[in-house]
């Protein structure tokens, strides 16, 4: 795992089990969407942030707002993949991601993921805290 604040690009490595395949051992299409979400997680732990600690302390949660992914090639069972996140744009609220799915250097899935910050209690859009905003753009968000 690594941040290289040069690109913006955090890579989270990941094998693929045959938990994640289908019957012809071709990754289940909805797992990406799990790969990704727990690459954007890696991503959060590696700035420092925990997500449970996100809701304990600032009460603040991290959805997903919108996604569009294109599948271009199959994963298959036992590959390893490297997940790659990386942020497009932060905003006061929201912050999007290109996320891209590789094996052997080839690309297999790709998407635009777009997450929004909102309070706990409300469920409502709130402002990404401070502490946390900076530390997202000294990063290269």
């Amino acid at each position: 795992m690594a941040v290289d604040s040069g690109s913006l690009e955090f890579q989270w490595p990941v094998r693929i089990y045959y938990e994640d395949t289908d019957a012809g051992g071709i990754v289940y299409h909805a797992n990406y969407l799990k790969f990704m979400e727990r690459a954007r997680t890696e991503w959060l732990r590696n700035l420092g942030f925990e997500q449970n600690n996100l809701a304990a302390e600032f009460q603040i949660a991290f959805v997903v707002r919108k996604i569009a992914i294109d599948y271009l090639a199959p994963g298959r069972f036992d590959d390893q993949i490297i997940v790659l996140s990386r942020v497009n744009r932060l905003g006061k609220v929201s912050i999007e991601f290109e996320q891209k799915v590789t094996a052997a250097n080839h690309l297999l899935t790709r998407a635009e993921v777009k997450v929004g910050c909102i309070d706990m209690q409300t469920h409502r859009p709130r402002d990404i805290p401070r502490g946390i905003y900076t530390e997202i753009s000294n990063a290269g968000g």
